[in-house]
């Protein structure tokens, strides 16, 4: 009788696959996760609504979790409010103080990061940088410079650059055959997020970084390619004038 499959990071292995795991990169074994929900896309103007900081271990459990609702000061607009499902009323409510959310969220990453953690953020660039915007706004001294960070989204543009479609998480989640339950909400998108980047290095370990530090010098640059390709498309089709750039900074701008 055969020895059952095992799941790691919701993908079935066969049996005696587990020993690819001391193949993959040694970053996968503990991985920190940080995803927002806010009232807009603006990284500089718009505001902090929900928030999830939390753990995983190597196989995806998550292992530790906090989250937070801020009441932010403004007015949810209604489209936003359809996607995350937090109004104005119910942030008020229900919500914190926005300058104590901002500070508790700030003080977790920095905690993960200063222990040498990598956390990831699916399109880092966003969630760090309103972070950043909202910390400066409550006179917190911001994360200016978090380091290391993995990004889901760079590196599956960078190994798997002509796939066709969208790159959204929950495309993406489904492509690397990750659960995603409950999507734009913070805690099930940061989790997703960080079971798609242990796939990602399940899939491509052979030729991933192996460790976080090395990894985030590399999106560095991919990042900055894929916004040049982006800029010379967004040209070609009229959606950008010639002297225009799409933004290649990360993981923060």
């Amino acid at each position: 009788m055969s020895a059952p499959a095992h799941t790691v990071n919701g993908m079935k292995h066969a049996p005696g696959e587990q020993l690819a795991l001391f193949d993959i990169p040694e970053w996968v074994r503990v991985v920190g996760v940080f995803d927002l929900e806010t009232t807009g896309v603006d990284v500089t103007g718009d505001r902090i609504v929900t928030a999830h900081v939390g753990l995983l271990d190597a196989t995806g459990s998550v292992i530790r979790a906090r989250d937070w609702l801020a009441d932010p000061g403004i007015e949810i607009p209604e489209g936003a409010s359809a996607i995350h499902g937090i109004t104005t009323e119910h942030a008020r409510r229900a919500g914190r103080p926005a300058a104590a959310v901002v500070a508790e969220v700030v003080d977790a990453l920095r905690a993960l990061l200063d222990a040498g953690i990598p956390v990831v953020a699916y399109n880092a660039p966003y969630d760090f940088s309103l972070l950043k915007h909202e910390a400066l706004r409550h006179g917190i001294a911001p994360i200016d410079a978090p380091f290391p960070v993995i990004d889901p989204l760079v590196v599956d543009k960078a190994y798997d650059r002509w796939r066709r479609g969208k790159r959204t998480l929950e495309v993406v989640a489904a492509h690397y055959a990750v659960r995603l339950d409950g999507a734009h909400e913070a805690a099930a998108d940061a989790v997703a997020a960080g079971r798609v980047a242990q796939a990602l290095a399940e899939r491509f370990a052979g030729s991933l970084p192996a460790t976080a530090h090395e990894l985030h010098t590399r999106q560095i640059a991919w990042a900055r390619a894929q916004a040049e390709s982006l800029t010379e498309y967004f040209i070609g089709i009229g959606r950008l004038d010639p002297d225009d750039r799409v933004d290649g900074s990360w993981p923060i701008r």
